[in-house]
């Protein structure tokens, strides 16, 4: 096999490929891009580590034709440091690697193709195209709630159900819950002329990975077919797969309580400072330990923040409009933070009934106090439950 490159322009390609390369797998062609050069000029490259995969067609110039895998890390290391505008990649029959650029050569081994992972079927008859900024905005706003290591294993990536004109993406570990559904178009690509209905769990590494891929250009979209154990996002040149999280997702409505007897409504940035400055006492380690919990008060118009720890402890005050009982309650400072971030309106809705049950959280939208994000064909909705306390 003997391919030609642009230096810069195959090492940006490569580098969203390095997503998909396994590092602690015990197959080393996990660990390698499997380059397959067909004439004329027609260079595809692919990582696989058995949960997600990337391939990619680039600009190349194939002298000789040729299927191999080569270590992903070192080509991406080597191409960096070289300086030349073009690259030379040459395997021989005895698996030795060659890439020349400038006046510099690299030698490496490189393995047959045959022994790169089977990959799944790129290829579906059922799909949907929609936004990348659409999807990108609604997986930032859930992704950190997603279970790490759950025993559930459901948790441990982001819930998505499609239906016609709405897409909702659902996220939940033990403390934490967030919801996003959005009315938007989708574009129907099943080939059969079925309703687009479709329920599936992405895993949490895809999610993550997925979130840098995708573009907040409005203009721009993403290709999406889903199979069995499997899908397919279609971005741009690059395909992304992944296998998908299988089992029943939580009945994540019947969890989250509505019409909670205590409101208020607060600033979002000034709940966020007080917030921050509490985290100077939650998250100081003292003796191994960590105080990670924070202490809201209720009381009147005036939401009380306080925060204790062998190290010292902080108070703080924030303006409020509340309505219903005053109340005081706990939480980890740390959760709470993430779940009003993720409000990106000026106000923020909380809403809640007892010390120990869920806490929701809504972003306000316009003038009107009961106006939330409900109104504009969405629903922007994060629960977070509290931790017990000994006073």
């Amino acid at each position: 096999m003997k391919i030609i490159f642009n230096r810069r322009k195959i090492s940006a390609d490569i580098t969203p490929l390095m997503c998909a390369v396994s590092n602690k797998s015990t197959s080393p062609a996990c660990e390698g891009i499997l380059i397959e050069a067909k004439m004329p000029d027609t260079c595809i490259m692919s990582t696989y580590d058995l949960e997600k995969g990337m391939r990619i067609t680039v600009e190349a110039t194939v002298i000789e034709e040729g299927c191999y895998i080569i270590n992903a890390a070192k080509f991406s290391q080597t191409l960096k440091v070289m300086e030349g505008e073009e690259v030379e990649l040459t395997v021989d029959a005895k698996l030795h690697a060659n890439i020349v650029s400038g006046k510099s050569s690299h030698k490496m081994n490189a393995m047959a193709g045959e022994d790169f992972p089977q990959l799944p079927s790129l290829q579906s008859e059922m799909g949907f195209t929609l936004k990348q900024s659409v999807l990108r905005n609604m997986l930032s706003k859930t992704m950190y709630a997603m279970g790490v290591n759950d025993k559930r294993l459901v948790l441990n990536g982001a819930f998505f159900k499609i239906e016609e004109g709405c897409l909702t993406v659902i996220s939940c570990d033990s403390y934490k819950l967030a919801k996003c559904e959005m009315k938007t178009e989708i574009e129907n690509n099943n080939t059969d002329g079925e309703a687009l209905r479709y329920q599936f769990i992405v895993p949490l590494k895809t999610v993550n990975e997925l979130f840098r891929l995708l573009s907040d250009d409005e203009e721009e979209t993403v290709r999406i077919y889903v199979m069995r154990k499997h899908m397919v996002f279609m971005i741009g040149e690059l395909t992304f797969f992944t296998l998908l999280i299988e089992g029943q997702y939580i009945d994540y409505d019947r969890i989250i309580m509505r019409n909670q007897p205590i409101t208020a409504t607060v600033n979002r940035d000034e709940l966020i400072a007080a917030l921050e400055r509490a985290a100077l006492i939650t998250e100081e380690r003292i003796a191994n330990t960590i105080c990670s919990s924070v202490k809201l008060e209720f009381e009147g118009n005036i939401l009380k923040i306080t925060a204790n720890s062998p190290a010292g402890n902080t108070y703080d005050e924030v303006d409020i409009d509340h309505t219903g009982n005053d109340i005081s309650i706990s939480f980890r400072n740390r959760y709470l933070i993430d779940s009003i971030r993720v409000c990106e309106e000026e106000r923020v809705k909380i809403s809640l009934s007892t010390p120990l049950s869920s806490m929701n959280l809504e972003p306000v939208v316009g003038e009107d106090e009961e106006s939330i994000a409900r109104a504009e064909g969405r629903e922007d909705l994060f629960m977070i439950l509290p931790v017990r306390t000994k006073d």
